[in-house]
């Protein structure tokens, strides 16, 4: 993607659909902003590549203090080299992912000074794949991130996504199934304890909230665990939902109600595998889903947002599919170029890319704890949904 409590800035996160799944201890998820911070494009389109002067891509690999502190983390200077697949990386890719973030640092206090090097940004072709590496190397000093407390440089990479799923403004036969605004009558006193999702599901007191309608419950649960997503409308029009704020009752796991009740074994507990068990058993899916009391509002985010954008994370800036990752808050500077090594679910395929840590998440706990954005639609959800890999990070920070 991991769920928010708040109605912030910060998304309703990642909790990162794998780890939330597979381990079964989570928290709901993906926060999103309404708010969507403008790209650079056309004043980078406008610019030439001037690769940086000034400053050396020599320096050597050492123990030279990070401008950074972590509490959980322990971080070693290396030569770039050592990151394993940089000079493979088709950066063109991340560079507008990082335009973004610069777009988020330049207007936030940081422990980290970042201006410089996002005022240098400017002078980057992003179509020039060599002069954006030659700004990294030049201007950035690439550091192993490692548990300051065992001193392991590997961790768990999980993956998230976002829902696209049709639906209608109105309930039809073929949409029956309501995603709801956060209840207007909770706005200025809201209920303690609030309802549980099995008693706003039958009592009726969500009735006049409903947003849109789609097919599928357990799909709407999924996008509920996510904490946004997109609904194609009949008209051909995309609806783009962001998280709203949720009943504040606990995440239970409805994956582990199953493996308890052995309706499934364990290497069915993904996305994948508690799908097919509701399609064989529909007269049951109410029952797995009410065994997760939380429930998450939705609202409708402006329509000036662009259906081929992903939704806003922790940093206030659109997600990029496979160029965003959700980190631990406590491990790494939010924005961050991140470049990280793993491989894709079920496969030893390396997966080594520059990322931007644009994300966090409750689930998301460690020094060298990632969860990778795929992007939005199935194709997206069929891979974040089997990703539990190990990883390697190394954090860029301006020299």
């Amino acid at each position: 993607m991991t769920a928010s409590k708040t109605k912030s800035s910060i998304g309703y996160s990642s909790s990162k659909l794998a780890i939330m799944i597979l381990n079964f201890q989570i928290v709901a998820k993906r926060l999103a902003c309404a708010s969507v911070f403008a790209l650079l494009f056309a004043a980078l389109l406008a610019g030439c590549s001037t690769p940086p002067t000034g400053r050396s891509s020599s320096r050597s690999s050492g123990t030279s203090a990070a401008p950074f502190s972590s509490p959980i983390s322990s971080f070693t200077a290396v030569s770039w080299q050592a990151l394993q697949g940089w000079q493979d990386d088709e950066l063109t890719q991340a560079w507008p992912a990082w335009l973004k973030s610069c777009d988020a640092l330049r207007k936030r206090s940081s422990e980290v000074n970042w201006r410089e090097v996002c005022a240098q940004a400017s002078n980057i072709s992003p179509r020039d794949g060599q002069a954006i590496r030659r700004y990294f190397e030049n201007y950035f000093q690439a550091y192993e991130v490692r548990s300051s407390s065992s001193g392991v440089e590997t961790g768990l990479v999980t993956g998230y996504y976002e829902p696209v799923m049709n639906g209608s403004l109105t309930r039809t036969s073929a949409y029956a199934v309501p995603l709801y605004a956060y209840p207007k009558a909770w706005r200025n006193a809201k209920p303690s304890p609030a309802p549980t999702r099995a008693e706003l599901m039958s009592s009726g007191a969500l009735k006049g909230q409903e947003l849109a309608w789609v097919q599928d419950p357990v799909a709407a649960a999924f996008m509920q665990i996510q904490g946004s997503g997109k609904i194609r409308l009949e008209d051909g029009r995309v609806l783009r939902l962001g998280f709203a704020g949720t009943n504040d009752q606990p995440f239970k796991s409805f994956a582990q109600w199953l493996l308890d009740r052995k309706e499934i074994i364990r290497s069915e507990a993904t996305m994948q595998g508690i799908s097919q068990w509701a399609k064989r058993n529909p007269s049951r899916v109410d029952d797995m889903l009410n065994a997760n009391p939380r429930f998450v509002f939705f609202k409708e985010l402006p329509g000036n947002v662009s259906a081929e954008l992903g939704p806003n994370g922790a940093l206030g800036v659109p997600l990029t599919g496979e160029r965003s990752i959700a980190i631990d808050l406590r491990s790494l500077p939010l924005g961050a170029p991140v470049f990280l090594a793993t491989t894709k679910p079920l496969s030893n395929q390396p997966l080594q890319k520059l990322v931007m840590a644009q994300d966090t998440g409750s689930a998301i706990v460690g020094a060298v704890r990632a969860d990778y954005y795929w992007g939005s639609g199935d194709a997206a959800a069929e891979m974040a949904g089997r990703m539990k890999q190990n990883g390697k990070m190394w954090v860029l920070l301006p020299r």
